[in-house]
């Protein structure tokens, strides 16, 4: 999923590594000591390319930053990975990540990934009405709470779903082409 944000966001704007970082950190928390090594497999496949920030020198930076753009390898990997609505693209490891570029996934794939999530969570939502019906009898307060929390969560993100899928099938609606 770090490569596919990388690709997301250079395919926005060249950045240095200090920025992209940033940037990847508003969208999810990857491990800082992932990103370099991520950047440097990236190179070497051919996906990005990287260049000295001459505007960095010139303003007396210290050390040179490296900058990095996507190549056309790197843009056609980016389509290649918006494109899977396999299962993990719904998965809550990888959604937040998914939906951050959805503006560059095409509507289908978009209304598959939205869909499949819903139902992982209406199962989830399910298995926690379970465990909540039962907590009374065999949990404390606290981790009834605790349940009960996951549940209104659930709930949130499924109603928050069924508004973004609307949107979507009112988007597709009104584009006949």
């Amino acid at each position: 999923m770090l490569e596919f944000a990388v690709l997301g966001l250079l395919h926005e704007t060249p950045m240095h590594g200090y920025e992209l970082r940033k940037r990847l950190q508003e969208i999810r928390a990857f491990s800082c000591g992932t990103v370099y090594p991520t950047l440097r497999r990236m190179l070497r496949a051919g996906l990005i390319e990287e260049e000295p920030d001459e505007q960095g020198a010139q303003q007396g930076s210290r050390r040179p930053r490296r900058v990095y753009r996507l190549t056309g390898a790197g843009r056609d990997r980016f389509v290649e990975l918006a494109e899977d609505c396999g299962p993990r693209a719904c998965q809550d490891e990888t959604f937040d990540v998914r939906l951050a570029f959805f503006a560059r996934t095409p509507a289908p794939i978009r209304m598959r990934i939205l869909e499949s999530r819903r139902r992982r969570l209406e199962q989830r939502r399910e298995g926690q009405r379970a465990i909540l019906a039962r907590a009374d009898e065999q949990c404390d307060r606290y981790t009834a709470q605790l349940h009960r929390l996951g549940l209104d969560h659930s709930e949130l993100e499924v109603r928050w779903l069924d508004e973004l899928i609307a949107h979507e099938r009112a988007e597709q609606d009104a584009d006949p082409a």
